[in-house]
């Protein structure tokens, strides 16, 4: 864990813009563009951000978090942050790496999912490898970080799409690659829907194509269900509108859990016996068949018993 300081607070319409430091100017744990940390917000709220800022710049980390309407808190907590501020993050994790074996990176962001996009455009460019970048957003007006990319060293890669001007033509975005192109898109669930179905009409390889989500609708009810968390000694009833983790806290056992909407892997759990009822998007079709793992925030069991590494 870190602790750290509020240097600089920007406002962009509705994302607020923070760049992080050591208060006394020593260097950060180094991050891969696609990272993100976990910010330790008011009391248990605990949610991961993806860092938008160099990652060759081991000063600073820079997030930028929208403000949610529907937010549980955690954007709103982050917008009350001030400069001067402390606060707890972790050291970075990446879910969202890049590829070094593409031969082009065509990088897509709807919205506040361009954050990440902006770390991976920044790591490319230093190790001059090929990528275009393309940034959707309802309006000029309302978009964050226009200015910065339109002064950006590869400002000449990168390509805006406004809903009120110009929509991303995606087809002609798709078909217009060099060979061995891995796609990359974190935005609203119908553009990354629209992506990975346009990928597939244009022959991508399944493992050429790659997204993060900021957000998820799932449904974690369902039959009641035991759960024995093996090594703890505990074994407790998950009932029909409980999580698994919520279940587990009323017997004692915390667990770690960020997103809690399956999207950011803090909670996943290796599988000793059973078979989980899988709700969430952070495994692949794979993993998931292959039952071993659980994410404890939503998903639930197939069966009556599932016995899990906790």
């Amino acid at each position: 864990m870190l602790t750290l300081q509020i240097i600089r607070r920007e406002l962009q319409g509705e994302v607020v813009l923070l760049t992080l430091a050591h208060a006394d100017g020593i260097a950060l744990p180094a991050f891969s563009a696609g990272a993100h940390i976990d910010l330790h917000l008011t009391g248990d709220l605990i949610r991961p951000y993806s860092l938008c800022g160099d990652p060759q710049d081991r000063q600073h980390y820079q997030l930028g978090i929208l403000k949610d309407g529907n937010s549980q808190g955690g954007s709103l907590a982050v917008h009350a942050l001030r400069e001067g501020d402390t606060i707890t993050v972790s050291e970075p994790r990446n879910l969202f790496t890049l590829d070094e074996s593409a031969g082009h990176s065509l990088l897509i962001g709807g919205g506040i999912g361009i954050t990440p996009m902006l770390a991976m455009a920044a790591e490319l460019h230093a190790a001059g490898r090929s990528f275009t970048l393309h940034y959707c957003a309802r309006s000029r007006d309302q978009a964050a970080f226009v200015a910065q990319l339109e002064s950006a060293r590869y400002a000449g890669r990168v390509h805006l799409h406004f809903s009120d001007q110009q929509r991303l033509n995606l087809d002609a975005v798709l078909s217009d690659v060099p060979p061995n192109t891995h796609v990359y898109v974190c935005g609203p669930t119908r553009l990354m829907d629209a992506v990975n179905d346009g990928a597939k009409r244009h022959g991508y390889a399944a493992e050429n194509v790659h997204q993060e989500c900021f957000s998820a609708e799932v449904q974690t009810g369902g039959a009641a269900f035991d759960v024995v968390a093996a090594t703890s000694g505990i074994t407790v009833q998950v009932l029909e509108d409980q999580t698994i983790v919520e279940a587990l806290a009323q017997a004692g056992l915390k667990v770690n859990v960020s997103c809690k909407q399956g999207i950011c892997g803090s909670c996943l759990t290796d599988v000793l016996e059973g078979e989980p009822d899988h709700r969430d998007s952070y495994l692949t079709d794979e993993e998931k068949a292959d039952g071993d793992q659980i994410l404890l925030c939503c998903s639930r069991s197939k069966c009556g018993r599932l016995v899990i590494d906790l």
